[in-house]
């Protein structure tokens, strides 16, 4: 008859059982290595969001949101950009009350953050930027709707509470440009950001590479191929050095042209050098976005974060700087403050949250950027937004 399994016995096999079980490597293995789905409440920091994203939603849309344009330097440099920034923390100061909050073209914001535009969100969640807006207006956050989003702005409005600003392409047409400023002033948006460095298509070699992974749609018959190919217009000329035009004519009258029917602050978003930021405000523009477009168009550009101190410098204080580009961490949000920005606006954490866990997934990718925040401005000693400045960073940019 063996002999009785004593505590200690069991306690060694169990432990032999578990050294040998798949269960304990995948809890060891980084977050994105899990096969499991984390939950919500897992979630430490705006990282961990990307690789639930990535295994929840279609290759390509994934591609669409993560890429960059040509070898992806730029989107590379973005994030690079706040490590050559060093908080120099201040130990002895009273910030037992941190205030956070900010004002901006006289509304009142709760953080100095927003949600930048960015286009398509239907490709990441069946009720697109509805949800997005939702996450955020539960976040008290601004959301800035794109002009290519999947739902018309009085619907993305009408979705939740809370203020809407709204991103502008010029259309080919000054009407069709007008109409679209007109419909965002109807929905209620409060800030019309027009979007100036987007001359061309950009050569995006994930979107490109992806084409082929496209199959044809089930069903449709020869005969209805062949009535649609007989319906379609003659195919133009294609055009010189294959480029796509997106709005190669700009000129900056085109502030003075929306000024006739555009009642709230016009910003220009896609400013990345001194002198263009000098002639925005010479042209009457009420705020200028320093941003690189995410990477998106022009490779080879400078991170927004380093070009950010001379632009700050040109305007003057004149008008309001945000940025935009490789914001990931509360410490990201402080750096941009002490170097000019009076907000920052984050593009692709708030939609790894909603491919991730819907409004809810938005909602808490902001809400750990704002605690961040707060954090890092305690450890730095400053209680409020005004005393954040430039003696705060040390600054190292190539």
């Amino acid at each position: 008859m063996p002999a009785p399994l004593t505590r200690r016995a069991a306690c060694r096999r169990l432990a032999a059982f578990l050294a040998g079980s798949p269960l304990l490597p995948a809890q060891l293995a980084s977050r994105a290595e899990h096969d499991r789905i984390p939950a919500l409440d897992e979630m430490a920091n705006v990282f961990e969001f990307e690789p639930v994203f990535r295994a929840k939603v279609l290759r390509a849309a994934y591609d669409f949101c993560s890429l960059g344009v040509d070898a992806e330097f730029t989107l590379r440099r973005n994030r690079e950009a706040f490590g050559w920034v060093r908080l120099i923390p201040r130990a002895v100061a009273d910030v037992s009350s941190l205030d956070l909050s900010t004002e901006l073209f006289g509304q009142k914001l709760d953080f100095p953050i927003l949600v930048a535009p960015t286009a398509g969100h239907q490709q990441f969640h069946p009720e697109g930027e509805l949800e997005t807006r939702r996450g955020a207006s539960a976040a008290r956050t601004i959301m800035m709707v794109s002009s290519g989003a999947s739902y018309p702005i009085d619907k993305i409005a009408a979705s939740a509470e809370g203020p809407l600003w709204f991103q502008l392409y010029a259309r080919d047409t000054p009407e069709g440009t007008q109409e679209r400023v007109e419909n965002a002033q109807a929905a209620g948006c409060r800030v019309v950001a027009l979007t100036i460095d987007v001359q061309y298509h950009s050569h995006r070699e994930r979107l490109l590479h992806n084409r082929h992974l496209a199959t044809p749609v089930p069903g449709a018959s020869a005969a209805r191929e062949q009535a649609r190919s007989q319906r379609r217009k003659p195919e133009p000329p294609p055009p010189p050095y294959g480029l796509r035009r997106q709005n190669p004519d700009l000129t900056w009258g085109i502030l003075q042209a929306l000024r006739v029917y555009t009642k709230v602050p016009l910003l220009l978003k896609g400013v990345l050098t001194a002198e263009d930021a000098r002639l925005a405000v010479e042209h009457g523009a009420d705020g200028i976005v320093v941003s690189n477009h995410g990477g998106r168009y022009l490779d080879y550009a400078p991170s927004s974060l380093e070009v950010l101190p001379e632009i700050e410098e040109a305007v003057g204080g004149r008008i309001p700087v945000l940025l935009d580009g490789g914001i990931r961490r509360g410490t990201d949000i402080l750096k941009a403050l002490a170097l000019g920005a009076k907000a920052v606006l984050v593009g692709r954490p708030p939609l790894w949250g909603l491919g991730a866990y819907g409004a809810a997934g938005v909602r808490r990718v902001l809400e750990i950027l704002q605690t961040e925040l707060a954090l890092a401005m305690g450890h730095t000693g400053r209680r409020d937004i005004a005393s954040i400045d430039r003696s705060l960073v040390a600054v190292d940019f190539p």
